[in-house]
């Protein structure tokens, strides 16, 4: 059964298991999500339900995004995200997606957007080296260095690892595992490093790899 939910990253910790080995885990306040819409292979061609999450006031929304909400008679939530399940009998709008679902051991697939640096040069987005520290080298030691030949092609090649926009990118990462479920806290303890700052969205699914 495909499983999923929309949570908030609220940093990393660490567990110990019986043997005493230390496991770093990443903690996340997971749901309740309620279910706004069930979409169906006959009505929409594909099988798939809408969570949202965070709830908020009807101020801060859309006139259509609030349509939504007072359809499926739920409350006004600031996070809305799409999952395709196989199986769509089993949802029904306005049921709560909760931390349950999920158990000690499944497979998960982590989404979130990273951090965002804003525009850096190519040592720190592509981990180039710095040009030599000697004469005639400078001003500058830490540009991006050759831009290619001169007279031919008498161009730079598309895709030139070059300066630019680093980070605020939707990164997934696949196969890790959920150490611990807290149903009093409504907190997902996943193993390792996930993507995103602290108090990020991120979307939390069943490992396509699993």
């Amino acid at each position: 059964m495909n499983k999923a939910i929309i949570g908030k990253k609220l940093g990393m910790t660490q567990l110990f298991a019986p043997d005493g080995t230390v496991i770093p885990v990443t903690v996340v306040e997971a749901g309740p999500c309620p279910i706004v819409q069930v979409k169906s292979l006959e009505r929409d061609g594909y099988t798939a339900i809408k969570l949202g999450f965070d709830e908020t006031n009807e101020k801060n929304l859309s006139k259509p995004a609030m349509g939504q909400f007072k359809k499926a008679g739920v409350a006004p939530q600031k996070v809305l995200k799409e999952f395709r399940v196989e199986d769509t009998a089993e949802y029904e709008v306005g049921k709560m997606i909760t931390v349950e679902t999920f158990a000690a051991g499944d497979k998960v697939d982590v989404s979130g957007l990273t951090k965002g640096h804003g525009f850096t040069g190519v040592i720190k987005r592509w981990n180039h080296h710095r040009l030599k520290e000697t004469h005639g080298v400078g001003p500058v030691h830490r540009e991006v260095g050759s831009m290619g030949a001169i007279s031919n092609p008498s161009r730079v090649f598309k895709g030139k690892k070059m300066a630019g926009q680093y980070g605020h990118e939707k990164v997934t990462i696949q196969n890790l595992e959920i150490v611990k479920v807290d149903v009093e806290r409504n907190a997902l303890l996943i193993k390792g490093a996930i993507p995103g700052p602290v108090k990020g969205i991120v979307t939390i699914e069943t490992s396509v790899k699993a």
